[in-house]
């Protein structure tokens, strides 16, 4: 039953979008119809993979050669990522049902959203490190078309290839990883390496943490990679809330998880993890600060929430980064999707063309708030108890003045919420048209991901043990929900981070009376509008990879005959260098 369950989760998607995509686009009622009907059926057979959750492979396809075995784990953090991947494609389906009424090539959008969608279940649970770079680069591809969706538009197509070029700087590293570890152990089964990587040779082994590391700030927008993030809003919203937001931006702070025994004993590694991550949440949460386009703040606020978990990792903290996890995914696709039915109402993403919404669209706003409560860390939400319980690992495991500097992002991160919210539906309105409210498909979606955000919290206890369960290495100490909720409730900690969230809601309300802190801080602000100087990093890296294509184009002839000996003798030098485990 467990190995039916798994390869569904991956497989009924891709069949899904297939005959999406086969359906043609004459029949767009029935491409909207099919495609929920396939995402909602991942959804609940990723729900119905849970009590099969083991340590143990239930799929083993032995493939022979360099290739190894293709093997699939159920184990607590396959199975939660599937459940997120699954659960939430289904309510970003659901929801694009209306936000994509209308538009053209709705078979080439449901057929790379299904497609995704199995994707990255196949990358978390996969039990091979070749395959699990094989699923990691499909959900690259993804990723790539669909910001690119509207491909006449040339800030989408730059947008798209920005993602790609930086994400595959992650890619390489991951690659380089598994062929190095399968020429010293003979293997690409993670479990296995995760055991004996302390027969790997020290400097070899930091060699491949350190390519992980890269890997993984490549894929979650981390520094010095995160410019590729906010480039990326220029995807349909529901993409955004599906892929920049609760999934494939959560696979670089997976795979520091995943690994995290394997390398938690490299000189320096988890110090850098630890510094990346903070350093990614304080520069994001300026830069949120600043921006006045509603999705390029919420992906500014992703890449600080991503740089919270990834210092969690650094700290030791791998429970509270991976809990945290599970509330981002729930609030912050809450939070693009109440963008995306602003923006489908207004007809802009500039928040100083707003205001004045909330009456206008009263259940947006009280869904939308809900998703900013969770952001802050506001009690009344998921991303109370999570943020607290890994500022309490910071503490705990990571240096004070790291611990001083996270949370002084948390006062930072309510700052902008309030900011956000106020901005879009409160003060004079600026624009006197009359709006509607978010449409029934819409509100379905919106109203699933606001109870999760009020409810998910009361899963920490039952999550912990599903970790604990079924990580063997990872040391996860599992308790029930009240021990979780006394604990983060009489910790000094919370109660310090609750003082540092309030000052940055007061400061939001008393904007105008701080005038003079805004002319100092200004400066800051200028530099934050541009991006630090990693903007121009970044672009020195797409350049430098289109001067290479540009060359590299010289060898395409146009002559088919030639190009398939290209193609094939390509094939033939991978084939030798994966046998030889070079």
């Amino acid at each position: 039953m467990a190995s039916w369950l798994i390869l569904s989760v991956i497989v009924l998607p891709w069949v899904g979008g297939l005959c999406v995509w086969r359906l043609g686009d004459k029949k767009p009622g029935l491409q909207h119809a099919l495609a929920s009907i396939f995402a909602v059926l991942g959804g609940v057979l990723a729900v119905a993979l849970l009590p099969f959750a083991s340590s143990s492979s239930v799929v083993e396809i032995p493939l022979g050669g360099p290739f190894g075995s293709f093997t699939l784990i159920p184990d607590g953090l396959g199975v939660y990522l599937t459940i997120i991947a699954s659960v939430v494609g289904c309510l970003a389906v659901i929801f694009s049902n209306d936000y994509m009424k209308g538009e053209a090539q709705l078979g080439r959008y449901y057929s790379l959203v299904l497609l995704f969608i199995g994707a990255m279940s196949g990358l978390v649970l996969s039990g091979s490190l070749l395959f699990m770079f094989i699923f990691w680069e499909i959900t690259a591809f993804c990723s790539y078309a669909l910001i690119s969706f509207h491909n006449d538009d040339p800030k989408a197509v730059a947008g798209g290839i920005k993602a790609l070029i930086l994400t595959q700087v992650g890619g390489i590293g991951l690659l380089i990883g598994a062929l190095i570890t399968y020429s010293y152990l003979g293997t690409y089964q993670i479990p296995d390496f995760i055991e004996n990587a302390h027969m790997i040779p020290v400097n070899v082994l930091g060699f491949i943490a350190f390519g992980f590391l890269i890997a993984a700030a490549a894929k979650s927008a981390q520094l010095p990679f995160q410019t590729w993030l906010p480039d990326a809003m220029e995807a349909p919203t529901p993409i955004s809330a599906l892929i920049h937001a609760a999934t494939m931006v959560n696979a670089g702070v997976y795979l520091l998880a995943r690994f995290f025994p394997a390398f938690e004993s490299v000189p320096g590694w988890t110090s850098a993890v630890m510094l990346v991550g903070m350093l990614s949440a304080l520069m994001a949460g300026i830069m949120a600060v600043v921006a006045n386009d509603l999705k390029r703040t919420l992906a500014y606020s992703t890449i600080s929430q991503l740089g919270y978990m990834v210092y969690a990792i650094g700290c030791g903290a791998v429970f509270a980064s991976q809990f945290h996890l599970m509330s981002h995914s729930v609030f912050k696709a809450l939070l693009f999707l109440g963008a995306g039915a602003v923006i489908h109402t207004v007809g802009t993403r500039d928040m100083r063309e707003m205001g004045g919404l909330g009456k206008l669209m009263p259940f947006t706003r009280l869904v939308f708030i809900i998703g900013a409560a969770g952001l802050a860390g506001i009690p009344i939400a998921n991303g109370f108890f999570s943020k607290e319980l890994l500022l309490e690992g910071g503490m705990v495991g990571g240096p004070f003045w790291a611990y001083l500097v996270m949370l002084l992002v948390a006062g930072i991160t309510a700052f902008y919420s309030l900011r956000m919210v106020w901005m879009v539906f409160y003060g004079e309105a600026q624009n006197k048209a009359h709006f509607h409210d978010a449409p029934s498909r819409m509100r379905i979606s919106l109203f699933l991901l606001a109870l999760g955000t009020l409810l998910t919290w009361l899963l920490v206890g039952p999550f912990s043990e599903l970790l604990a369960n079924t990580l063997p290495f990872h040391e996860i100490h599992a308790a029930s929900t009240i021990t979780f909720i006394v604990e983060i409730l009489t910790a000094p900690a919370t109660w310090v981070a609750l003082a540092i969230v309030a000052a940055g809601l007061a400061l939001w309300l008393m904007r105008d009376r701080i005038t003079g802190l805004a002319r100092i801080l200004k400066p800051l602000g200028t530099i934050a509008e541009k991006s630090f100087g990693f903007e121009w990093i970044n672009q020195q890296i797409i350049r430098g990879t289109q001067r290479i294509a540009e060359g590299l184009r010289r060898t395409q002839t146009g002559q088919l005959n030639w190009n398939v000996v290209g193609i094939v003798g390509g094939l033939v030098i991978v084939l030798i260098v994966l046998a030889w485990g070079i």
